[in-house]
């Protein structure tokens, strides 16, 4: 059986995972399957609380059993979720199998748009559904249980506090946390940001959660949690997801892409990036004929840097999420960069003394030889960038979107 959860906190606090740990506790006796599920869904769906992530549950048991499992997982459900907030709609979803329709129409909830009847039309012709309020999350839940992670995956593991701690602030040991990623590192990412400083692994929220370890290995984000000074944990536990694996991204191009989604999009630079009042950099970008605006807001910090040395006639790969017509960007590829020139007065051949103008497009002439010229001289720039890929730094990186580490084959550069 496969259970699945979503839509059970708020911006006030609680966490979809930690009902998810909670209730792995719960259902031993029916065995659970080790490392539960956690999928990031669209990042821009405005309905999301934080990382917007479903959970879901592998349990050995039969269509006999799924009363019972769907009694308790309501039950907490009930118990612990936010329900009194007026944007908490939690949806439960039990199914013993995952059918090509499921399967399909996860793939749109973590790239695109659905609708709360095509989530419940689908999960009560497969499986049995508990909605709670308007049941948007429904949606979520069968996502979290059709997502396929065959392709690639990672894992977190997520670390809660005891519930007298929640909303106070967290007691983390800052030196154990560099020197566990330090140790880990590259097998375990986005614990700290080196560039800005700042540790990023945990909340600020009144959420119950202490840290989450992400990776691709599990014995080095287990060692890492082992080297973590901290307040003690309530219980912690290793999630299976499609964090950092840009799962949300779309291959495009200009003209199709349309607002709530996530795509990589070719073209050229056709307006220099320029800044505006709060430090966020804006560029155009334009592929046969039609053109967005490509923006690194100042909660990207050093990636602005890279932005702003971007020049017209640049050739890119823009990665980022669509809204309002812009392209938010979380990482760039630059395929070719175009050669810059300064215009410099020419030397005399006789004295090879520079030049002096004769006046807007009358040429050069020299002074003392009388030598005239029409052309400047072309000095070329020493550009500051290289092709290859480029990202935001961990402090503003999404959960889902792929760090450039865990991206071979291609030239990169590393926020770190």
């Amino acid at each position: 059986m496969l259970l699945g959860i979503d839509d059970t906190d708020s911006k006030k606090g609680m966490c979809t995972t930690y009902l998810a740990a909670i209730l792995v506790e719960k259902l031993q006796k029916y065995g659970v399957k080790e490392h539960p599920r956690l999928i990031r869904l669209n990042p821009n769906i405005k309905y999301k609380t934080r990382g917007n992530g479903a959970v879901a549950i592998e349990i050995d048991a039969d269509e006999g059993q799924a009363a019972e499992i769907m009694d308790i997982a309501v039950q907490k459900v009930e118990e612990m979720a936010e329900l009194e907030d007026p944007e908490t709609n939690p949806g439960i979803v039990l199914l013993d199998h995952i059918t090509p329709e499921v399967e399909k129409f996860s793939d749109r909830v973590v790239r695109d748009i659905v609708t709360i009847k095509e989530a419940m039309d689908l999960a009560k012709k497969y499986g049995v559904v508990h909605a709670f309020k308007n049941g948007r999350g429904v949606i979520g839940a069968l996502a979290a249980i059709g997502f396929s992670l065959k392709n690639d995956h990672t894992y977190e593991l997520v670390a809660y506090r005891h519930r007298e701690n929640w909303g106070t602030t967290r007691r983390i040991d800052r030196t154990s946390v560099l020197e566990a990623d330090q140790s880990t590192y590259p097998h375990t990412w986005d614990t700290v940001d080196v560039a800005n400083e700042v540790t990023v692994f945990s909340p600020h929220s009144s959420c119950p959660v202490l840290f989450g370890i992400r990776g691709d290995d599990v014995d080095a984000i287990k060692r890492a949690f082992k080297m973590i000074r901290s307040e003690e944990a309530e219980r912690h536990i290793i999630f299976k997801t499609n964090q950092s694996t840009d799962a949300h991204i779309i291959p495009g191009n200009i003209a199709s892409a349309k607002n709530g989604c996530s795509y990589i999009l070719g073209g050229t630079v056709v307006k220099s990036p320029h800044s505006i009042q709060g430090g966020h950099v804006f560029f155009t970008i334009a592929e046969n004929g039609h053109k967005i605006d490509c923006a690194a807001y100042e909660p990207t910090k050093n990636f602005r840097d890279v932005i702003r040395q971007l020049c017209v006639g640049d050739e890119i790969l823009a990665y980022g999420s669509v809204k309002d017509q812009t392209l938010n960007l979380e990482k760039i590829e630059i395929s070719s960069l175009k050669d810059q020139f300064v215009l410099r007065n020419p030397a005399c051949p006789k004295c090879q003394k520079r030049m002096k103008s004769s006046g807007k497009n009358q040429g050069y002439r020299c002074r003392k030889c009388g030598t005239t010229s029409q052309d400047g001289e072309h000095i070329p720039v020493l550009r500051g960038l290289e092709s290859g890929l480029y990202e935001t730094p961990p402090c503003a990186r999404r959960h889902i979107s792929k760090p450039l580490i865990r991206m071979s084959g291609r030239k990169i550069h590393p926020s770190r």
